[in-house]
């Protein structure tokens, strides 16, 4: 099924007509230990959602999708030969990187946006939004995930997220943070190996905390007791293709010794920080 070329798009001259909406697919070797994820991917709506009430400016903000996290993802995978499992619709439209019951799984308010399209939405809305884009995301997650472990190769799954420089006015002094739970085996040695890296600033948890009950890690990893690690570099470094590239390529070098330790992605469940945090809150 091809693209609409109503639809809004983080890049529109890139179409891959092979991929269904609205997921995109990259096929990879499941011997390569990894799947690669970018749950926002994409700034697409559909015609039939119009414009969410919203100008076409908010489209290219951090609301509607992940700054050059798909371009980091697709370059990643290609260089490790490994799948990924990309969205093609905005966060704007549904959060496939929240809980069913999250608060947040359609924003009505992000970032001092009103959102007039989510604004009165009712729940029969939002259930037909989860059919139509949450849950088929969901499932090609799943089946990626399914076909790795049949084959005998238990992945570990690093997803790829992009935060602003500034938030609320405050700078941000990370170039990269790695989230996690509460399994550290490839986010520890990760983290490690970017600190190594010469001028990086590297968050651990930062800017964001890795325990969020329902999200796409929790969903897939965690609760399989695979290794996981989600990866958040700054918009800036990578809203260009140059630092795509370069971001793509230092993943690159920095996962392929790690990923060559098969015991380290033998299943092993692990507790998990998510329901003490969601307490806490």
């Amino acid at each position: 099924m091809t693209l609409s070329p109503a639809l809004r798009r983080e890049d529109p001259a890139e179409e891959t007509a092979s991929a269904p909406w609205p997921v995109e697919t990259i096929e990879g070797a499941v011997e390569s230990g990894v799947l690669l994820l970018c749950d926002h991917a994409s700034n697409a709506v559909p015609p039939d959602l119009g414009d969410l009430g919203l100008p076409p400016t908010e489209f290219q903000r951090h609301i509607a999708y992940d700054i050059g996290a798909a371009g980091v993802t697709r370059s990643l995978a290609r260089r490790l030969n490994a799948p990924a499992v990309l969205t093609r619709f905005s966060r704007l439209i549904i959060d496939p990187n929240r809980g069913r019951d999250d608060p947040t799984l359609v924003m009505r308010l992000s970032d001092g946006a009103v959102v007039p399209g989510n604004a009165r939405i009712t729940d029969e809305e939002v259930q037909e939004r989860i059919r139509r884009f949450y849950d088929p995301y969901d499932a090609a997650v799943s089946t990626a995930v399914e076909r790795a472990m049949a084959a005998g190769h238990p992945p570990v799954i690093v997803t790829i997220h992009s935060f602003t420089p500034i938030w609320r006015g405050w700078p941000r002094p990370w170039h990269v943070g790695i989230l996690w739970d509460a399994d550290a085996r490839y986010a520890r040695p990760l983290i490690e190996a970017l600190q190594a890296e010469e001028g990086l600033v590297v968050g651990d948890n930062e800017p964001y905390d890795g325990a969020l009950l329902g999200d796409t890690v929790d969903r897939h990893a965690t609760r399989r007791g695979l290794a996981s690690a989600l990866v958040e570099i700054r918009q800036d470094l990578i809203a260009a293709e140059a630092g795509q590239e370069e971001w793509a390529e230092r993943f690159a070098r920095l996962l392929t010794p790690l990923l060559a330790d098969a015991d380290l992605r033998i299943p092993a469940p692990q507790p998990t920080r998510t329901r003490d945090r969601l307490r806490r809150h």
